[in-house]
This record gives structure tokens, C-alpha cells and sequence, in this order.
């Protein structure tokens, strides 16, 4: 049988007749609030525990799970940093050496424009010569 307010109600009344107001109200708040089977009992908390203790277990092997996969993560970016070394040797070396390129280049262009310029030279006073003849 649920207890309704009025059956508390009727309850509280007879108790106060039989053992005054005071003690009436100790009593009533003793009882709960709403019927006995609403009220947990030590195998209901046993119960919720044991669930409870189940799911913090999958929980805790997901993050198990999940610290793995940053592990994989945290590799992966280890690796790319380190190709991004190599990469950065490699254009270091490849500037080096477009450098040194361009200073044979720029000697051997003198070289020519030099040569070039004492060939003109040269026809030219030859031309020159022609002509006075």
C-alpha cells in the first residue's frame, strides 16, 4: 500500500494526540519522504556500485586506448620534424651551392666578356688597318 499525504497527514494527527506535537514531528521525520519502495537499499547501492565501477572501467580503457593513438600521433610528428631537418639541410646545402654556382658563373662570364671584347678589338684594328691600305 503507497502512503499518501493524507494517510501521513492522519498519521501525524493520531501521533500527536497519543505523544504530543513535539514528539510527533521527531517521529514523522524519521520516516521517508515517499513510499518504502522508493527508498534505496545497501544491495541497491551495491548494485549501482558494481555498475558504476564497470563503466569507469570501459572509461579508463578508452583513455588507455586513446593515450596509444596520441603515442602513434606524437611519432608521427617526431618523424615529420625530422624529414623537416632534413629538408632544411638539404635547401641550406642546395643555397651553398647555387652561391658557389653563381660566383663561376660570374668569373667565367668576365673571362668571356674580356676575351669577347679583345677579339672586337683585335677585327676592329684589323678593319682599321684594311682601310689605310
Amino acid at each position: 500500500m503507497a502512503i499518501s499525504e493524507e494517510s501521513r497527514h492522519h498519521l501525524y494527527q493520531r501521533l500527536e494526540k497519543v505523544l504530543g506535537g513535539r514528539e510527533a514531528t521527531v517521529l514523522m521525520e524519521h520516516l521517508p519522504p515517499v513510499g518504502w519502495a522508493d527508498v534505496a537499499t545497501k544491495r541497491d547501492l551495491d548494485a549501482l556500485e558494481e555498475r558504476m565501477s564497470m563503466r569507469f572501467e570501459r572509461v579508463d580503457r578508452r583513455f588507455v586506448e586513446v593515450d596509444r593513438q596520441f603515442g602513434v600521433v606524437d611519432r608521427r610528428f617526431g618523424e615529420i620534424e625530422r624529414r623537416l631537418g632534413q629538408v632544411d639541410q638539404n635547401v641550406a646545402g642546395l643555397a651553398v651551392s647555387v652561391r658557389e654556382d653563381f660566383r663561376e658563373l660570374r668569373a667565367d662570364m668576365r673571362t668571356w666578356l674580356i676575351a669577347v671584347m679583345t677579339v672586337f678589338v683585335a677585327v676592329v684594328g684589323a678593319l682599321v688597318a684594311a682601310i689605310r691600305l
